[in-house]
């Protein structure tokens, strides 16, 4: 076992434990088991390597300037930062992260976050060097491994790293789902069948119709979530511990954040008022809210489409593929448990949601101390939707089966069907058609056959899709 010391006392660690003092407590402090994403470590670990790097530049531009003149601050020497920069490249790498003991719901602004992946640096800096770990008089994890950073502006930056990198990866998988969505929409365009209001039949329609209403909203939630890099592309890398810039050359302040965008390939962007990205989380409300917005079309897809191929609806239109044993007990059984996964899990999105809102809310003055649960929640609610898109086009959407016939077996059976028959014979006329058909299981055919309100090639040439699913009509449309 190691001793190590902090302002507060000395706590015994492991003699191999990367961790240190700082993560210890905050173990012990937040004993919660949520665990820390990875995504937001390996963020954590390219912004440290952006500000090893800006340190490099910044110590070549003093040399470059001053030469060897004695300066009236501590630089590094050049074999510490190395060992630092190859540290913090195996964390960029999610090397290590078995050593990231934190737990993801904690309090202290990031703090812990901030100090577990300093010690892991650190130590492995020591390694890298051939000193023993926990050498803290050879590389310090505040004075050296933290150089010119605060928690305040290294995990958020880090979350937002993170934050990006799986907006890009929920953008392609949105936009995969909606060139599916208008493929079906493309194949079914012609497929009729009835539709519904207030969960009653009411007007005739298409399975075209009804993709292209699901490919439209995918196509918004496309754009709003490419929307989303600008809106959180602002960083306040540099600004300290509120975003004044505090201990900080300017040189670093000024080169950081491009060295991040080089490291990244993200189109960040410093802060013009570093205090207000330091003090604000609103853009992740923003962002946040955008997700929401997806999270609702995913549910009112699946829970249409379960409907639909539901033993409630009688005949099935449509038909879900059949992906595991739905029962123990009841043979044959197969559950529609893909889109039951999507609105459970869109609940929780929902859930984040107010969340995130709640606690952006509870800042105070300069900084807010729920960053991390705030983050947390962001970044679950990213990886829920790109893992929902992901199975429900795997599982679900590409394997579906429209059942065209049945769907127009049950039109011509409904009496949702006499609707577009009102134009030409009245209202009345029709009510009475829809009576037949309801009252006396009888198609439109057989009631316009009894009734003779209508020539029957008439009616054929009105039911065709070109005629059911067009806009409106003309008035020389009704001279027949």
């Amino acid at each position: 076992m190691r001793e190590e010391k902090d302002h507060i006392g000395s706590r015994s660690l492991p003699d191999d434990a990367l961790y240190g003092i700082h993560s210890l407590r905050a173990l012990e402090n937040f004993p919660g088991h949520h665990v820390f994403h990875p995504e937001w470590f390996r963020a954590m670990g390219t912004v440290k390597l952006a500000c090893y790097q800006t340190y490099s530049r910044f110590k070549q531009a003093l040399s470059d300037k001053y030469g060897d003149a004695e300066l009236p601050l501590r630089l590094l020497d050049e074999p510490v930062v190395e060992a630092l920069t190859r540290s913090a490249e195996e964390v960029t790498e999610g090397e290590h992260f078995s050593s990231f003991i934190v737990p993801a719901i904690q309090g202290g602004a990031g703090t812990s976050i901030n100090m577990n992946v300093n010690e892991i640096i650190t130590n492995l800096a020591l390694q890298k060097l051939g000193s023993p770990i926990g050498a803290y008089d050879v590389i310090d994890p505040i004075e050296d491994a933290n150089i010119y950073q605060s928690t305040n502006d290294v995990v958020p930056t880090a979350l937002k790293v993170a934050s990006m990198r799986l907006l890009e990866d929920l953008e392609d998988r949105i936009n995969r789902m909606r060139e599916a969505l208008e493929g079906l929409e493309q194949k079914h365009r012609d497929d009729l069948r009835v539709g519904y209001t207030q969960m009653q039949e009411a007007v005739p329609s298409s399975f075209g119709k009804l993709f292209s209403t699901y490919n439209e909203a995918f196509s918004r939630d496309w754009w709003r979530v490419s929307k989303c890099m600008e809106r959180i592309k602002v960083v306040n890398l540099g600004g300290s511990a509120i975003g004044t810039g505090i201990t900080v050359p300017t040189f670093f302040i000024m080169e950081a954040v491009p060295v991040l965008r080089r490291l990244t390939n993200l189109p960040l962007a410093r802060a013009e008022n570093m205090p207000d990205a330091t003090s604000n989380l609103d853009d992740f409300v923003e962002v946040h809210a955008t997700l929401k917005a997806h999270a609702v079309n995913l549910e009112k897809m699946v829970a249409d489409l379960r409907l639909l191929a539901s033993d409630v609806s009688g005949a099935r239109e449509l038909t879900l593929p059949a992906r595991q044993v739905g029962s123990s007990i009841m043979p044959g059984k197969v559950n529609p448990v893909v889109p039951e996964y999507v609105i459970g899990s869109v609940h929780k999105v929902y859930s984040n949601d107010e969340l995130i809102a709640r606690l952006a809310g509870q800042g105070n003055l300069e900084l807010n101390a729920h960053l991390p649960v705030i983050g947390h929640a962001l970044l679950e609610s990213l990886k829920m939707l790109i893992g929902i898109n992901q199975t429900l086009l795997d599982n679900m959407i590409r394997d579906m089966t429209v059942h065209s016939t049945t769907a127009l077996h049950r039109l011509h059976h409904s009496p949702s069907v006499v609707t577009v028959l009102s134009p030409h014979i009245g209202y009345h006329r029709a009510a009475e058609m829809a009576r037949i058909i309801r009252d006396e299981q009888a198609s439109v055919f057989e009631a316009n056959r009894r009734l003779g309100y209508m020539d029957q090639k008439r009616l054929e040439e009105l039911l065709k899709p070109a005629n059911l699913l067009k806009m409106g009509f003309r008035i020389d449309e009704l001279r027949h």
